[in-house]
């Protein structure tokens, strides 16, 4: 699938309008979207546990449905809803990261841009992680990277 601006755009708008709808006010939260390779974008957001070991990453909720489907993930966006309302781009942690390496290297993820935490900025998942550490050690075994 050829990933167009308009489909990245909409999950964005997704991933905003979760926050908006499910954390109304000005609270800090923050959700997550994913955009499948047939072009419907999952969305969801973590709970806020009691034990903060318990805690969930954003993206869980749409990995686990994008599984659940069987469908392919093609761009993954995370946005934290600061005081002042502006939203931040939150680039993938090691763990997501881990989980969207399944999908390939050339899924789209969302970074903060050089100089403004609000600008976002589309990379693919082998230009945030260069040395994917499975691919480089044991390539027949890492899903997509060859």
């Amino acid at each position: 699938m050829v990933v167009r601006d308009e489909l990245l755009a909409r999950a964005v708008d997704e991933c905003r309008g979760l926050i908006a709808r499910r954390f109304p006010g000005d609270a800090e939260r923050g959700a997550a979207a994913v955009l499948l390779d047939d072009g419907e974008v999952l969305t969801g957001s973590s709970p806020d546990f009691g034990n903060a070991g318990a805690s969930l990453c954003h993206e869980v909720e749409p990995c686990c449905a994008a599984f659940r489907l069987n469908r392919k993930i093609v761009a993954s966006v995370c946005l934290h809803r600061a005081e002042d309302g502006r939203h931040l781009v939150l680039s993938p942690c090691g763990i997501c990261r881990e989980r969207l390496a399944d999908h390939g290297p050339d899924v789209l993820v969302a970074v903060p841009g050089p100089s403004d935490p609000t600008e976002l900025r589309w990379v693919s998942l082998r230009e945030a992680l260069p040395h994917y550490w499975l691919a480089g050690a044991f390539p027949d075994e890492a899903p997509d990277w060859r």
